[in-house]
């Protein structure tokens, strides 16, 4: 069989195989505790089940525009206008199917074959192949004192002529830092400057800890959005807890929007109008739902701190959103595959290797889970790896005891 030297790129999504791996071990019984996973548990607002309800009670379901209903648009456009300061026009928004495949197109509108697109180490999983399918090449920047945050003098190193856009995820998966104002500001100017586009993925633009802002590349451009090179990604996923109903849309200029919707009128078509209607209620609707969500996430993050802070050896950036840390474990292995393997193998624990966001030696722990299973998560991967932990796991049905294993 002759395949594409695309398709022979592009790997299996690593969280996705993960998840099918949890789900059938749980099937059989297995007592898994999964700490990799990226949904939320809250419920969908309610607002958004009694708007997909009365569209659906219509019997009349129907094919949505390319683009985006305009009820959706005009509420994105209120969002905008409330969270980030822009006043923007229904011209100057996509939807699509998830923020996912807003960024996707966003690429494919702005990247010809072998142009460069930047983005920071860690990086969301899929960023590499995102770009590659877009026909560009993915520059990705590790920082050169080692942490989790490139310097704006490490992006601009990694600038060349064939430099197309530098995407950004702030607060980041997998680390959940949130970029620091000076470096966010910086990458517009440098954009402006070096005429390529900045792409924000903001998909957890709302849920942050501690007060903490989240610095808008808006923020700090004087130019008109129609002027503008920067992209805003965002989407109902993980703030509204409806991963499933697979809504997202970009903010950007009209002429790259108009490109945008035009490439996704071939792939796709418009995305269900039913999802649509549910995203318009919840964006216009009670956002206490958000704040309840954060609520519950950042008391998740103290307990997941707490208990990673009893294994010695792991060093941790405290998270400032998402419902991630990312944990360095090189102290029991440099090789963050084999060590995921393990825990699964082992106690029982998902969590995800740290090589697919570009540092090995660290995992992805996700805490958006119960308390109760993080903190026992924790504890099996604690018994696993260090010798100061008890003696005995009680494992499901059954016990382990270290010195017999």
């Amino acid at each position: 069989m002759t395949l594409s030297d695309v398709a022979k790129s592009i790997g299996e999504s690593v969280t996705l195989r993960l998840n099918q791996e949890a789900a059938a071990l749980r099937a059989q019984g297995e007592p898994v505790i999964h700490l990799g996973g990226g949904e939320p548990k809250g419920k969908a607002p309610r607002e958004a089940i009694e708007a997909a309800i009365e569209i659906l009670e219509t019997a009349e379901i129907r094919y949505a525009p390319a683009g985006g209903i305009l009820p959706l648009k005009e509420a994105i456009v209120r969002y905008t206008a409330r969270f980030y300061g822009r006043e923007v026009s229904p011209a100057n928004v996509i939807v699509s199917g998830g923020a996912k495949q807003a960024l996707a197109v966003a690429l494919q509108a702005v990247v010809d074959p072998g142009d460069e697109v930047i983005f920071p180490v860690p990086y969301w999983v899929s960023y590499p192949a995102m770009v590659r399918l877009a026909g560009g090449v993915p520059v990705p920047v590790a920082a050169s004192d080692g942490s989790l945050v490139p310097s704006l003098a490490d992006i601009e190193a990694a600038m060349t002529p064939r430099t197309r856009a530098i995407l950004v995820n702030s607060p980041n998966n997998p680390s959940g830092v949130v970029y620091p104002e000076e470096l966010v500001a910086g990458l517009v100017e440098l954009c402006e400057r070096r005429d390529a586009w900045l792409i924000t993925d903001d998909i957890y633009q709302r849920l942050v800890f501690g007060g903490k802002d989240v610095p808008a590349a808006w923020g700090f451009t004087d130019r008109d959005v129609e002027d503008s090179r920067v992209v805003v990604v965002n989407g109902v996923s993980k703030q509204y807890a409806m991963t499933g109903f697979r809504i997202g849309w970009a903010v950007g200029n009209r002429e790259l929007i108009a490109a945008m919707t035009r490439i996704q009128g071939h792939q796709t078509s418009g995305t269900s109008i039913v999802m649509q209607k549910a995203a318009a209620a919840a964006l216009d609707g009670d956002q206490r739902v958000v704040t309840e969500l954060r609520e519950t996430l950042e008391e998740n993050r103290r307990v997941l701190l707490d208990a990673l802070a009893t294994i010695d050896g792991v060093r941790v950036t405290p998270p400032d959103g998402t419902f991630y840390c990312f944990a360095d474990f090189r102290k029991y292995d440099e090789d963050s595959t084999r060590l995921a393997g393990f825990l699964l193998d082992r106690v029982r624990v998902v969590t995800v290797p740290g090589v697919d966001f570009g540092m090995d030696g660290h995992l992805r722990i996700s805490f958006c889970g119960g308390a109760d299973e993080i903190a026992e998560g924790i504890a099996r991967i604690r018994w696993a790896l260090d010798p100061a932990a008890p003696r005995e796991l009680v494992l499901g049905d059954r016990t382990l005891v270290r010195d017999q294993e």
